[in-house]
């Protein structure tokens, strides 16, 4: 990721003829596994489907030290969207909406850093379908066009959608028909009704009958059942006549499907993808999930079990040895200044300018009277109730014959920290918890080690940094 972000070559337009494309998936599709598919040959690769609303509260920050681009989340400082220079050109940005006028200033919100946009038609999730988005749009087409023609009247980069097929092929026909004469570049198609599930088969005489009739190309997807090697996929294309393939649960399950010489072992696919979560910063629980998909019924061996029971970024590169690779790293990001995610917290009014300034260290803020550690509180190091700090706190203020703990807890956004006193001092964490429990562990955890109730060796177990 070491391309210039800054200064960039003229764009170029994306083209939908003949490409094998990363579908859009839930907590999949974030930036480590996009770069990771185009490695392997993936022509374009979709993000999750992002919603708008939360996207509208996000702020652009050009981030130097990972060059990337992040898009913050100004309640928590959460990455709600973060991409860089290598995809540029290749990444089509799902967007989840049911208004055209907050689908419009998403897109010229992203338009610099994507290669197109992509209207969420086919979501049949309870959360969409609520919210009147995804797969609700297919019974509301006039909604759905008035979305696609603003988007293609005002961005400067191709607009397409992805929908599912109605039970019926004559409405699906002419609702496509429809939908491509907004302007949009492309179609996607997944070739399953909004009940049937990944068991049903692929409607694929559907998807041949749909790319008969559309002038624009059309994007085969569904077919992952049918599909095991790079071969597969052209066999899929040719089958349902579509101009592309789009790929979810066979590239979620080895992104090397996009290698035209042949599927990699899976233990290479972990490795690569780790490698390139270390590099952008990703999310524990985001990294986890998606290697999760990849093991499969592997995690059952005692490798998955270990990893299962990892909980950073740092525990999940020692499963396959890439500890020294992930220590590496991270001093190289706190050389140029940067904490990552461990130096998550609210934003400032200050802080929220939609500029491109580069993302410095924050500065944590410090009180006097109040001994301050960075102290993540890590929930699975801790087999049971009784071992959690605040339990052996408890029980040390009872034998001491010393007042209870008390528990000041502070909550800015969705973000939360405490801070504990105990026989007259206070003892705080300066990591922010997306829990109240969770920072009063944390602060309970300072306390333990500041008072010599547990060694530093003790502390760095349990997920505590000295700061």
């Amino acid at each position: 990721m070491e391309e210039d972000i800054v200064t960039m070559p003229e764009r170029k337009r994306l083209n939908y003829e003949n490409k094998i494309i990363l579908a859009p998936m839930v907590r999949i599709g974030t930036l480590p596994m996009r770069l990771l598919a185009l490695d392997y040959g993936a022509d374009i690769v979709y993000t999750e489907e992002l919603i708008d609303w939360k996207l509208l509260r996000s702020f652009r920050r050009v981030n130097d030290v990972l060059g990337t681009v992040d898009y913050i989340d100004k309640t928590d400082g959460t990455v709600t969207f973060r991409t860089c220079a290598k995809e540029r050109d290749k990444v089509v940005l799902q967007i989840g909406t049911c208004d055209a006028t907050r689908a419009l200033k998403v897109g010229k919100m992203v338009e610099q850093d994507v290669a197109g946009i992509d209207l969420n038609m086919g979501c049949p999730k309870l959360f969409s379908m609520l919210g009147k988005m995804g797969a609700a749009l297919l019974q509301e087409p006039e909604t759905a066009t008035d979305i696609l023609r603003t988007l293609v009247d005002s961005l400067n980069i191709p607009v397409t959608c992805k929908i599912r097929v109605l039970p019926d092929l004559q409405k699906t026909i002419e609702l496509c028909e429809r939908l491509a004469s907004t302007g949009i570049s492309a179609i996607a198609v997944h070739g399953r009704t909004v009940s049937e599930r990944p068991q049903h088969p692929n409607r694929n005489e559907v998807l041949k009958t749909i790319s008969s009739k559309l002038t624009i190309p059309v994007i085969a997807n569904g077919g992952s059942r049918e599909i095991q090697t790079y071969f597969d996929i052209l066999k899929f294309k040719n089958v349902t006549g579509c101009s592309s393939v789009m790929l979810a649960r066979a590239a979620e399950w080895n992104c090397s499907i996009f290698c035209k010489e042949g599927l990699l072992p899976m233990e290479n696919v972990i490795k690569a993808y780790i490698k390139y979560a270390v590099d952008c910063d990703n999310s524990p629980s985001n990294t986890k999930y998606c290697i999760q998909n990849i093991l499969r019924e592997q995690q059952k061996s005692p490798l998955g079990k270990r990893f299962l029971n990892s909980q950073t970024l740092e525990q999940i590169c020692d499963v396959w040895k890439l500890s020294e690779y992930c220590r590496t790293k991270r001093k190289e990001f706190e050389a140029k200044g940067f904490l990552g995610r461990s130096q998550v917290s609210p934003m400032k009014e200050d802080e929220t300018r939609n500029d491109d300034q580069s993302c410095n260290k924050r500065k944590l803020s410090e009180e006097e009277d109040i001994i301050l550690m960075h102290c993540a509180f890590l929930r699975n190091n801790y087999a049971t109730d009784l071992e959690l700090p605040k339990t052996i706190l408890h029980k040390w203020a009872q034998t001491q014959r010393k007042k209870m703990p008390q528990y000041e807890t502070k909550q800015k956004g969705k973000l939360f920290r405490s801070v504990i006193t105990v026989d007259g001092r206070r003892y705080g964490s300066s990591f922010w918890e997306k829990n109240k429990k969770w920072a009063e562990q944390g602060a309970a955890l300072v306390c333990l080690f500041s008072m010599g109730l547990i060694s530093e060796k003790a502390l760095a177990e349990s997920g505590g940094v000295p700061s």
